[in-house]
């Protein structure tokens, strides 16, 4: 082999492997960040307003103008005595949701907040004082993280300096313990590394059925197609990321439906993969997989893979990120109204957050105003006036 042959051969061999690492544990770097000592960041207070002359998307289409009253934190009632702010015909959002990101540090929750990121989910952040430092922040972005996922022995994870020993199975009977030990530190959800080659079909499986029978949901990474029908075999709920080796067979589609399967596409992240030059990695396979599970019936929900890791390629912004996922997921076939729910009602009634996702009485006060209508034209979103989170407004520095 000649060296340029070699050279070659290493390169589509380290991006294949920073793929697989990237995509699965961005949030490793949290093992070199301190939990931050900083006292809890505040806002202007929780005051009594009433929103008024503003269009509201109820998860279907914009309202005529009307007024949302917020106290306390969550959407009320009587506008009676509150402090009023015209919202002269803007397009009033529920707060966002990304389903999938990473987490770091405050900065992260700051730089979501800033772009009406108001909900984080977390799909590996470790060690567990570091996401707990980054729970309940008033006047932040509210998150949930998976803890540390459960990876294969030789996996690129497995060999991250500090990654926790009992988060790598080697068979069935440790899926018990591992599922345990992340419910212990704090763990919204299990998340399981699906490669090919990498867990067995047995261990995936053990590992969703002990979290399920623990009342854990379970969040399966799988880049490949492969991946994808061993994700199915287990059971597990959420599947994140879709394939770039090929498009998602319509029968592969019709047994996530069937089985009441959610996907988290992550279209920002896969294009930043595909864009790498990595052999047989295809940005098209992505969005026909995302067109193949519309057409299939299956849940589809906004999520990104933003992270900050070191030695991982691709870097989706938090924030600003989740608006292009938007984007990108009405150019694979989504009408504008089911990529807003994508990012509202659909993650917060999967992860159960039944106290946001919508604008009504008794709802969180996530809120987002925007200028433009983005059911004609997804891009508005990006129009932001003002964000409230949990009624508390946030004022970027």
């Amino acid at each position: 082999m000649c060296l340029h042959d070699e050279h070659d051969q290493n390169r589509r061999g380290f991006l294949k492997t920073a793929a697989a690492a990237g995509l699965a544990v961005a949030g490793a770097q949290a093992l070199a960040a301190p939990a931050s000592a900083s006292p809890l960041e505040t806002t202007a207070g929780l005051d009594r307003f009433a929103l008024t002359n503003v269009r509201v998307f109820d998860g279907t289409a914009l309202t005529a103008p009307r007024t949302v009253v917020v106290e306390g934190g969550v959407i009320g009632l009587n506008p009676l005595g509150a402090r009023r702010i015209d919202g002269g015909g803007a397009v009033l959002l529920p707060g966002l949701i990304d389903a999938h990101l990473h987490l770091k540090d405050v900065s992260t929750l700051q730089q979501l907040a800033g772009y009406g990121v108001t909900t984080g989910l977390d799909m590996a952040c470790f060690p567990p004082a570091l996401v707990d430092s980054l729970r309940r922040r008033p006047g932040l972005t509210d998150i949930r993280s998976a803890g540390t996922p459960a990876v294969a022995p030789g996996s690129p994870q497995s060999q991250i300096p500090g990654f926790p020993a009992d988060a790598v199975l080697t068979g069935p009977e440790q899926a018990r313990a591992f599922v345990r030990a992340r419910i212990a530190e704090g763990s919204d959800y299990i998340k399981v590394i699906v490669d090919v080659p990498g867990l067995a079909q047995a261990t995936v499986t053990a590992v969703a059925a002990e979290a399920h029978a623990r009342g854990k949901q379970v969040m399966a990474h799988a880049i490949s197609a492969a991946a994808a029908e061993v994700s199915l075999a287990a059971g597990v709920d959420v599947i994140h990321h879709v394939p770039l080796d090929s498009p998602l067979p319509a029968a592969t589609a019709a047994r996530y439906a069937s089985g009441g399967r959610v996907a988290v596409p992550t279209l920002t992240v896969m294009r930043g993969f595909a864009d790498l030059g990595i052999p047989g990695y295809d940005y098209a396979n992505a969005e026909a997989s995302v067109a193949a599970l519309r057409r299939a019936g299956v849940r589809i929900l906004a999520g990104t893979d933003a992270n900050q890791t070191p030695g991982v390629p691709v870097h989706p912004a938090y924030g600003t990120s989740l608006h292009e996922e938007l984007e990108r997921l009405v150019h694979a076939g989504l009408t504008t109204r089911e990529a807003l729910r994508s990012a509202t009602s659909l993650p917060a009634e999967t992860f159960g957050l039944r106290d946001r996702g919508a604008v009504r009485p008794g709802a969180r006060a996530d809120l987002v105003l925007i200028d433009g209508d983005p059911l004609a034209d997804i891009r508005a979103t990006r129009a932001i006036r003002r964000v409230w989170l949990a009624g508390a407004e946030y004022s970027p520095a």
